[in-house]
């Protein structure tokens, strides 16, 4: 590895890069300002994927960056899965699929749940869609109404205020904390909810935190939500496979709220299949017809091709994604480990997925070269700028107090970038 630490004409570089996005970004808002809707308009940009533009520019340009900012396995996507694949294009399934998806995979979707968690579906509550986040802003499009407030615990995925602004809804924070490995408690769900709650979202696995809801706790969160019977529950649970707990749960299992449950999941995770964009909606009838009416008039089915591997994915050999959990778990003791030699930062352990949440505040106000780190933001250019390493803000996740690491690469890079964090984060004074 070369010195991890860059020059400081480099860290100007850096400055620079920085500033031709946001110059990039005046511009590009100036010119959607006058020809866009305010719909679009108010969307905030990804931080995860600009974080992600700006390391893999980096990279071309010859630096030494271990990007710890992208969100998906380093793992290619098992023979089996593209051999089905394979076979789909010879057997010419390359026609308009229906608009809820093949339903040889809507029941394979079913026989998952029945033989994951032991919960009974119909296949006409399942509707295949271009990715889970397709899936997610289908539900929030067709269920939530202007002024309708979602309660949405903090650390939240990036997407989820952009899904529910462009619904015209509010969406209401729940601050978890780091100490309840960023859960929140019945009485924190109990004390957000208003007569104008209409949904609760929340992921488990989480993204950001790796934060894992087990039953005992799903039922906790139950026990609240049977006082309001109105209130819809929204369950993100693609990274289901990726659980270090030793058994998967889903709030689908509690039996009696299981008519106002919605489960979204899909292949992208457990299955390393980001690029070939399935997910699904497993939703009570009424809510399954609402999200394939609005489906087929946006995108219709979703591609063939992707739908039969996906058939392979969730029907046959599991044991690719069992290896890949289990490569996670290995590597998140590695970070443990190494964040251990950190002064000065307070972390979670993740329970699944494959991200940690760092906090980094105790650096805010400190400085190096003349530079003040005043917040995330800020602190995760300067590690890109010092120690060559691409986090993420926490900002976006609802967590101003610090930064996201993804543990998605090999252990080797692993190491090596939580021991240039280290060196940069001694050098604030």
């Amino acid at each position: 590895m070369q010195d991890s630490s860059l020059p400081t004409k480099s860290i100007f570089k850096i400055s620079r890069i920085r500033n031709e996005f946001h110059n990039f970004a005046a511009i590009k808002n100036s010119i959607m300002n006058q020809k866009i809707s305010k719909r679009v308009d108010k969307l905030a940009e990804s931080e995860t994927l600009k974080m992600a533009q700006m390391a893999r520019q980096l990279i071309s340009e010859g630096k030494d960056i271990i990007n710890l900012s992208i969100g998906e396995p380093d793992f290619d996507t098992p023979d089996h899965i593209k051999k089905a694949a394979i076979k789909a294009i010879n057997d010419n399934i390359t026609h308009y699929p229906p608009v809820p998806g093949f339903p040889e995979l809507r029941k394979a979707v079913v026989e998952k749940y029945k033989r994951d968690f032991n919960i009974e579906f119909d296949f006409n509550q399942v509707i295949v869609s271009n990715g889970a986040k397709q899936s997610l802003s289908n539900v929030i499009l067709s269920v939530l109404d202007e002024g309708d407030e979602v309660i949405v615990p903090s650390p939240y995925w990036v997407s989820y205020p952009e899904m529910i602004k462009l619904a015209d809804a509010k969406m209401v924070v729940i601050n978890a904390k780091i100490e309840n490995n960023f859960k929140i408690t019945p009485q924190q769900l109990e004390e957000a909810i208003t007569p104008r709650t209409k949904m609760i979202l929340y992921s488990s696995p989480s993204n950001p935190s790796g934060g894992v809801y087990c039953m005992k706790e799903l039922h906790e969160l139950a026990e609240v939500l049977r006082k309001h019977p109105d209130i819809i529950i929204l369950a993100d649970e693609i990274y289901d496979h990726i659980n270090f707990l030793g058994k998967m749960c889903s709030f689908g299992q509690i039996e009696d709220l299981r008519d106002r449950t919605v489960i979204v999941n899909g292949v992208s995770k457990g299955y390393a299949m980001t690029g070939w964009r399935i997910g699904w909606v497993i939703a009570p009838l009424y809510i399954a017809k609402a999200c394939n009416k609005l489906q087929g008039q946006l995108t219709s089915g979703a591609c063939t091709i992707s739908q039969m591997a996906a058939l392979a994915a969730v029907s046959e050999d599991i044991s690719p994604t069992l290896q890949m959990r289990d490569a996670f778990l290995k590597r998140r003791d590695i970070v443990i480990e190494h964040l251990k030699e950190i002064p000065n930062i307070k972390y979670n352990k993740p329970d699944g997925a494959f991200y940690n949440l760092i906090d980094i505040s105790y650096f805010y106000g400190k400085s190096f070269n003349g530079n003040t780190i005043n917040n995330s933001g800020e602190m995760a250019m300067f590690l890109l700028g010092e120690a060559c390493v691409s986090t993420v803000s926490g900002d976006a996740f609802g967590v101003p107090e610090a930064i996201r690491i993804s543990f998605a690469t090999s252990e080797e890079k692993i190491v090596e970038a939580i021991k240039r964090m280290k060196i940069a984060l001694g050098k604030l004074k």
